[in-house]
Formats: C-alpha cells, structure tokens, sequence
C-alpha cells in the first residue's frame, strides 16, 4: 500500500503504522492528536513517577506520567493540555492546579514520528490513588526532589529500567 512518493507502508496496527520511505524504516504513529508527557511536583517537593511492566523491554520501567491525546473516541479533538491532565489523574491520582507546557521534541527521531509535548504539573491534589485505567497495572512513586537520582540509581542498581526522560523531568522540576 503506496501512502506518497518513495513511502509504502509496510504494516499497520491500530496505533503504530511501519513504513519505508526512500531506504528508511521507521514507525509513524498514528489515530492520536499528540504525546504527552507531565512533570508532577507535589506541594512537599516531590516529583511523582509511575512504574510498569512495559512488554516491549520485557521489564518494569520507571517513568514519569505520560500518554496519547485523542486516542478513544471519547478524547476525540482533545488539546494537549486537556490530555495531560486526564493521563496525569488516570496515571497518579493527582489533580494539578496549574498546568505549564514546558518544550516539545522526537523521542527516537531515527526510528519514529512521535513527538512528545512536556507539562509542568504543580499545585498538585490527590484524588484517588492513581493505577490508571482498565488493564494497566501502575504503581505510583513520590520520592523528594533531593534524593530523586539517588533513588533512580538505586532501582536501576536493583534491574528496573529508568526512562531517560526522567531526568529530563528532574531538570525542569528543579526549574519550578
């Protein structure tokens, strides 16, 4: 299936279509108006991470929150910002007060389309326990912004993978 010039799609999915532009391979996302990804700071100084097993890696992952924006119908137009939020309840159970858009960039620009926009999450309030929705399994970790990468070294020391994008976090939470 021919998508333009010098690009054939080579498989797709529901989320993720793989294609061949020119002699690149890379994987393009689709049916979502965008990525987020939120930076959670509590009231007390502690930045929120999630933890799942994630199948890819075969290995639970340490993160921050994050998700897809518009990808049910129900989320059908949702803004970036609006989708932060929700992906922040869902994932921890905070409500943010105050939301700021923080940058925007690829996550693997050699391999895929994904574009991330980040979120600065402040004035945080718990709601419920966070865990997120019907089939993810999700643990919710505040750890102080002190011993943030004390913490990260010690789970990475112990097996558990850290998204690199969570030192991102700690740099921008250290902004705040």
């Amino acid at each position: 299936m021919a998508t333009g010039r010098n690009k054939t799609v080579i498989a797709e999915g529901r989320f993720l279509r793989f294609v061949r532009h020119d002699s690149w391979e890379f994987v393009d996302r689709r049916n979502t108006s965008g990525i987020v990804c939120i930076v959670p700071v509590t009231m007390d100084g502690r930045i929120v991470f999630v933890e799942q097993f994630r199948p890819p890696v075969q290995g639970s992952v340490i993160e921050l929150p994050a998700g897809l924006a518009g990808d049910e119908a129900e989320f059908s137009g949702e803004d970036l910002e609006a989708a932060a939020a929700r992906e922040l309840e869902e994932e921890t159970g905070y409500r943010a007060e105050t939301l700021k858009w923080l940058s925007r960039g690829p996550l693997t620009p050699g391999v895929s389309t994904e574009v991330v926009d980040f979120f600065l999450a402040t004035q945080l309030r718990r709601v419920h326990s966070g865990g997120g929705v019907a089939g993810e399994n999700i643990t919710v970790h505040g750890i102080p912004l002190a011993d943030a990468e004390a913490w990260l070294a010690k789970r990475l020391e112990a097996g558990t993978l850290i998204d690199p994008k969570c030192y991102m976090g700690l740099y921008f939470a250290g902004k705040c």
